[in-house]
């Protein structure tokens, strides 16, 4: 995937038709999502934004600066109706979108999405500086721990033995952990898809039925032997249950 850079935005893009916008989370990367964009790609225009998480020049650290970085930048890219999906974070962006600019948002799925509650490497990294305890909360985020490459626990062992990159984090965790939206959700009118993994450890299961249960019309999906990443652990089936859902 090549990275385009245009107005102040990095983005990757490809296909043509109605948009995919997919929305990374706190600790993703543009790769976590490489099987759904070679899938969908002949269906649909996918864009993934790159979320500047660890941007110097970007100065709000919050859901809902972040929600306005997207909102700048759907507007900069002329998109006028949208399919979002979000992992985690990204969920949880999609959320504030969708009630913020209810016309412009078609459908979304939401995967391991933050919102109503997160347990993870959220408001403390006590022991950021060992690479073994780093590797342990990679591992927790997978039902197989095999998942979590060497690639990507060096990827995020990188960004955390940064201070400025390990204070945005924490900044954006305790945001996403103070933005519950519980009472927000019953007004998101757009046809939803939920697709979680049975194994999740970060946003567990009852997490996936409570939202479920609050948004007006839904459909819930568990993907068995499956953690916090379906679209990464499972791709296959997490892919197969998104066609249904756009009857493709």
């Amino acid at each position: 995937m090549n990275v385009v850079e245009k107005n102040g935005f990095k983005y990757v893009e490809e296909g043509k038709g109605p948009v995919l916008l997919i929305l990374h989370g706190l600790f993703g990367a543009l790769s976590n999502f490489q099987s759904v964009f070679k899938a969908f790609k002949e269906q649909f225009r996918v864009v993934i934004p790159l979320l500047p998480i660890y941007e110097e020049s970007y100065a709000d650290p919050s859901v809902s600066g972040l929600t306005k970085y997207i909102e700048d930048f759907v507007n900069m890219m002329g998109m006028k109706k949208l399919n979002l999906l979000g992992n985690s974070l990204g969920g949880h962006i999609a959320l504030v979108f969708s009630l913020r600019n209810p016309a412009l948002v078609e459908t979304m799925t939401l995967t391991g999405s933050s919102g109503l509650f997160e347990s993870g490497m959220g408001s403390s990294f006590p022991k950021r500086g060992s690479y073994e305890y780093v590797k342990e909360r990679v591992q927790f985020t997978f039902y197989d721990p095999a998942t979590a490459s060497k690639e990507l626990v060096d990827e995020v062992f990188e960004i955390i033995s940064s201070n400025f990159k390990t204070l945005r984090i924490l900044k954006i965790a305790r945001s996403a952990q103070q933005h519950n939206m519980r009472d927000q959700i019953s007004a998101i009118k757009a046809k939803t898809l939920l697709v979680w993994g049975l194994n999740d450890n970060i946003t567990p299961p009852r997490v996936a039925h409570e939202f479920n249960s609050l948004f007006p019309s839904s459909k819930l999906r568990f993907i068995d032997k499956c953690g916090h990443a379906a679209m990464m652990e499972q791709p296959t089936v997490f892919n197969r249950i998104l066609k249904q859902f756009f009857d493709i």
